[in-house]
C-alpha cells in the first residue's frame, strides 16, 4: 500500500493514513489499478465518517478481490 499514491512519497500522520484505508477509497483504487476491468459498483468517495458507507466501499472492494482471484 505504501507504493501507491500519497502513501508512497513524504510521511503522512497516522491518522490521516488509517482514516485514507479505513474509508476504503484508496484501497479500492488500488484494486482498480491491479485489476482494471469494469465493475457496475461505485465506491462512495465522500464518506465522511459514516460506518455504513465505509462497509460498502469495503464490501466491494472485497467481491473485487474475490472476482480477481477466480
Amino acid at each position: 500500500v505504501k507504493t501507491f499514491g500519497p502513501f508512497g512519497s513524504g510521511h503522512p500522520d497516522n491518522l490521516t493514513m488509517y482514516m485514507d484505508l479505513a474509508d476504503g477509497i484508496f484501497l479500492n483504487q488500488i484494486m482498480l489499478q491491479i485489476d482494471p476491468r469494469p465493475t457496475n459498483q461505485r465506491i462512495n468517495k465522500h464518506v465522511n465518517n459514516d460506518v455504513n458507507l465505509r462497509i460498502q466501499n469495503l464490501t466491494i472492494l472485497v467481491r473485487n478481490i474475490k472476482t480477481y482471484y477466480q
